[in-house]
């Protein structure tokens, strides 16, 4: 099956809802009660960060927040899950498990996270999708929060060879869920897409994230946030981590068999034009540049079945990857993504996700599927994939 069809609406709920869960699982790295409601005193950022990263770890975290969602225009995928338009709820947080209850207008979602597996349950569909998503410790163990933290000189130099390539804030003191706290922002220097800026607020005292933004280019509206509205900190029952959906709920596996590999399914990589050419059943389009960005990798992937082609242009964040494979036979099912707004590049005929730090098209032509992604509008996209299919 082609791309899209991977890339469904559970996958991208399923992604956010990762992106979700890791920025608040972070808030469980560090910290002990703080308070107050003042703003701390002034400090250089590299002192900062390293404070924020020994601090020592709290039993658990009890917090309400509010989630951000501009990064897909409203209504486009058909959906009412909160994790695409956005919602308040609450967090708990303890022993490496993390649960995220989310409501909204447009339906209520539950978000958790423990032992590498993620699951995620959107009421408005009664749909549960799971994924595995890493290892973890499920001892539950306190491991020393200053273990292998870098010192001030080192993250110094971090910050130096950062300055290369964005231009930072410093750690503006301000104050985040009644806590004070850092602020600091990211602006990349050089070409970065869509993407305008970055930003990360943490508790003064104990360092736990309490806010996290993205921009777009040439706008002050947050596209995705997750901020922390009020918290506490000290031990959370286990049973309130401990949820799960109704037993008539669907159950959707978003776990993506997906890996470097070879035609046997092996995790032997592939690289190079030639090599992946010669592994694969159809012709490559692997032009030398793309849009002015020279060619930067060619790799083999593989679901054990159909084999695929990962072609990427340019480095950072303005890169552009395109995947191309054997188009799927008629008859085999259709995308979530189908009601998206249809396009035609160069007689290929196909669908087209714009948001706001990228755009994804996938068309299909002669019998392969070509998809195309990057920090591009929709214009630019298409023009590349334009000079992609040649």
């Amino acid at each position: 099956m082609n791309f899209l069809r991977t890339t469904s609406t559970g996958r991208l709920i399923a992604g956010l809802a990762l992106t979700v869960a890791v920025i608040a699982g972070g808030v469980a790295v560090a910290g002990a009660a703080g308070g107050g409601g003042s703003p701390p005193p002034p400090k250089a950022l590299d002192v900062a960060i390293h404070d924020a990263l020994v601090a020592p770890k709290p039993a658990g975290v009890t917090a309400r927040i509010r989630f951000t969602n501009n990064l897909i225009a409203s209504g486009a995928l058909g959906t009412g899950s909160p994790l695409l338009s956005g919602a308040t709820g609450r967090l708990w947080i303890s022993g490496g498990r993390v649960r995220l209850e989310l409501q909204s207008d447009a339906g209520d979602a539950q978000v958790t996270y423990g032992d590498g597996r993620l699951s995620i349950y959107d009421a408005s569909s009664n749909t549960v999708y799971r994924a595995n998503v890493g290892s973890a410790d499920s001892t539950g163990s306190q491991p020393t929060p200053d273990h292998g933290a870098p010192s001030v000189a080192e993250i110094s130099s971090a910050l130096q060879r950062l300055a290369e390539q964005a231009t930072t804030s410093g750690a503006q003191p301000t104050t985040q869920a009644g806590q004070p706290a850092y602020n600091v922002s990211i602006t990349p220097k050089h070409d970065a897409g869509l993407l305008g800026q970055a930003e990360i607020a943490w508790d003064a005292v104990n360092g736990i994230p309490l806010r996290i933004a993205v921009t777009a280019a040439g706008s002050d509206t947050p596209v995705l946030a997750l901020e922390v509205t009020d918290i506490s900190y000290g031990s959370v029952d286990p049973s309130t981590l401990a949820v799960s959906a109704p037993a008539g709920a669907k159950v959707v596996d978003l776990t993506s068999p997906l890996h470097v590999g070879g035609k046997d399914g092996g995790h032997s990589a592939v690289e190079g034009l030639q090599a992946v050419q010669a592994a694969v059943p159809f012709t490559l389009a692997a032009p030398d540049t793309l849009v002015g960005l020279p060619r930067t990798g060619v790799r083999l992937l593989s679901d054990g079945t159909h084999p695929s082609v990962l072609v990427t242009y340019g480095q950072g964040l303005g890169a552009i990857a395109v995947l191309e494979r054997s188009a799927p036979k008629a008859g085999t099912g259709t995308s979530p993504l189908d009601g998206l707004p249809s396009v035609t590049i160069d007689g290929a005929t196909g669908h087209e996700l714009p948001t706001a730090l990228g755009t994804l098209i996938s068309v299909e032509r002669a019998g392969l599927s070509t998809t195309l992604v990057g920090s591009l509008p929709p214009n630019a996209a298409e023009a590349a994939l334009r000079e992609v299919l040649g």
